[in-house]
């Protein structure tokens, strides 16, 4: 059985580290997943936000049994000098829902989980609050999963957007299963041209973090010494 598990949000985070796997399809808890299994990894798109972070890390950790959780995926720029493709591996997560911390031994810089996308306005408060480096929407979710079955846990996330970039506002294109309606988010922004500028920007964006991402984890993908995760 793989040791590693991974939760991302989208297979596009994890395009690269999708290559040579086996797609298995299995059910938990009365919802079906699909898996991609490796030697020493499984990894699983469970979902935008922390509801569907939540039920992939629960799914995963039931039915692989892995030593090391890793929450890995996309995140925004809570800091100036942040640029896209940069690789941030927290020592803190904060969930602003929940007002807990986590602590992650190994890491450094702190990863806020917010409930939404977050516009340039707000990703300036969200840094002056938390002072976070960077803001994503659902590690803190995979990171109770597994402080819960006493499992180590490690986030990996690379920079999509930047401090100043306004992401649009697509949580309403969101099903409660965390899948992104993108027909419909498609024909809401047709009719809107003031958008089309960018979401190109936000198109070339992730292909480049996405690219960065697979880089930074095939150069570290052996690594599973994670240390238990510690919430304050």
């Amino acid at each position: 059985m793989p040791k590693i598990a991974i939760v991302a949000a989208i297979q596009r985070e994890v395009t690269g580290l999708l290559k040579n796997s086996q797609r298995i399809n299995r059910e938990h808890d009365g919802r079906k997943f699909m898996f991609f299994e490796q030697e020493e990894m499984v990894i699983l798109c469970g979902g935008i936000g922390v509801e569907a972070a939540r039920r992939a890390a629960e799914a995963v950790i039931a039915l692989y049994h892995p030593v090391l959780v890793q929450s890995v995926g996309f995140a925004g720029a809570l800091q100036s000098n942040m640029r896209v493709g940069d690789i941030l591996v927290p020592g803190v997560v904060v969930d602003a829902s929940a007002g807990s911390r986590t602590e992650i031994p190994g890491g450094s810089g702190t990863l806020l989980t917010f409930m939404s996308v977050a516009d340039a306005k707000q990703k300036s408060r969200l840094a002056q609050a938390y002072s976070a480096q960077a803001v994503d929407m659902e590690a803190a979710a995979v990171a109770a999963a597994a402080r819960a079955h006493g499992i180590a846990f490690r986030a990996v996330k690379v920079i999509s957007d930047e401090m100043n970039f306004d992401m649009p506002d697509m949580t309403r294109f969101v099903d409660p299963q965390g899948r992104f309606r993108t027909m419909n988010f498609a024909g809401y922004a047709a009719l809107r041209p003031w958008f089309w500028a960018g979401i190109a920007t936000s198109a070339r964006n992730s292909k480049k973090a996405a690219a960065a991402l697979e880089r930074y984890l095939s150069d570290h993908r052996t690594r599973n010494d994670g240390a238990e995760a510690k919430t304050v």
